[in-house]
């Protein structure tokens, strides 16, 4: 099939467009041209790139159409972040494709209640991203003349960028502390949630829906890790994997949050006030996909990566 990747370079790109090409389809990335694939694959070479800035043709009233000019069989959206910019993509194609495939988030169920949470739960999204994820989503699922699947990735890990840590940021030290035996602050117990996913995985189910379009138009899936880390699992995991016993304490959140800096402790809130558990039931039963990755292996690659870029510094023991 003739397959049109919107934002194909990025995280879930580098592993989602070599694996198309593998299966033989012909494949057209769109991409801003600021970024290369982070891992490099002779697949590549076999890809039609096509230097896009999606904002303005939004702008301008002319995405859409470029889209539909491609005259694609299958559309992979990977950057799509609003409800307008959807329809602007579906009101072009609709009638023309066979599917349309969405990415989505964990997000979009707002605090977990119930866990594992599946993708029929009642849905409380709260914040811009997940409340707009969430409208995507509702929006797409229920229009007529695109057979659209909605693929909702957890905290998307693996080499060549930072991984959401176990205090719930993306601070860098945070690793280093645990690297070099040092004592590391969680929030509360430490016991709020974080389910990552590796990218390769998140790639392997946007297949999985493809391979299995008639059970996975209409609906949504969830891509997870099997199973979420507490922040002190997290912890202690990355801690023995660099060769040290894990030295944790404990502050209550407003002592906390006093103790790193404002976009630190907004990132933190973020991510334990969801506290996302997600069940990967259904990509099992309708799609039969299980992720490679567990959720402290996904994020250790990344760590080894950081590690050996230089980006953590690791004293010795």
């Amino acid at each position: 099939m003739r397959v049109v990747v919107i934002g194909g370079t990025g995280h879930i790109g580098t592993y989602l467009v070599p694996e198309l090409v593998v299966a033989g389809h012909e494949v057209v990335v769109l991409s801003r041209g600021r970024r290369e694939p982070y891992l490099s694959s002779g697949a590549w070479r076999r890809v039609e790139v096509l230097k896009v800035d999606r904002d303005a043709e939004e702008a301008a009233g002319t995405f859409g159409q470029r889209v539909r000019g491609l005259q694609a069989d299958v559309v992979i959206d990977l950057i799509c972040f609003t409800e307008d910019s959807a329809r602007q993509l579906a009101e072009a194609i609709e009638d023309q494709v066979q599917h349309l495939l969405h990415c989505g988030t964990l997000w979009v169920h707002g605090p977990s209640t119930t866990v594992p949470t599946r993708e029929d739960a009642p849905r409380t999204p709260f914040g811009e991203y997940g409340i707009a994820k969430a409208a995507i989503e509702r929006y797409l699922l229920t229009r007529r003349g695109v057979p659209a699947t909605v693929i909702h990735p957890g905290h998307i890990s693996g080499p060549g960028w930072t991984p959401v840590n176990p205090a719930g940021n993306l601070d860098l030290g945070v690793f280093e502390k645990l690297a070099s035996g040092n004592e590391l602050a969680l929030p509360n117990l430490g016991l709020e949630t974080v389910q990552h996913v590796h990218a390769a995985d998140v790639a392997g189910l946007f297949l999985a829906a493809m391979a299995n379009r008639s059970v996975a138009v209409g609906e949504s899936f969830h891509a997870g890790a099997e199973g979420a880390m507490t922040l002190r699992g997290y912890a202690e995991g990355v801690a023995r994997w660099f060769g040290r016993d894990p030295e944790l304490t404990f502050l209550p959140w407003e002592q906390w949050r006093a103790t790193v800096s404002a976009r630190d402790a907004e990132l933190t809130w973020d991510h334990i006030a969801h506290s996302p558990h997600c069940s990967m039931e259904k990509a099992a039963r309708l799609l039969g996909f299980h992720p490679r990755y567990t959720a402290l292996g996904a994020t250790l690659e990344a760590i080894a990566w950081l590690v050996d870029n230089g980006k953590i510094t690791v004293a010795q023991p």
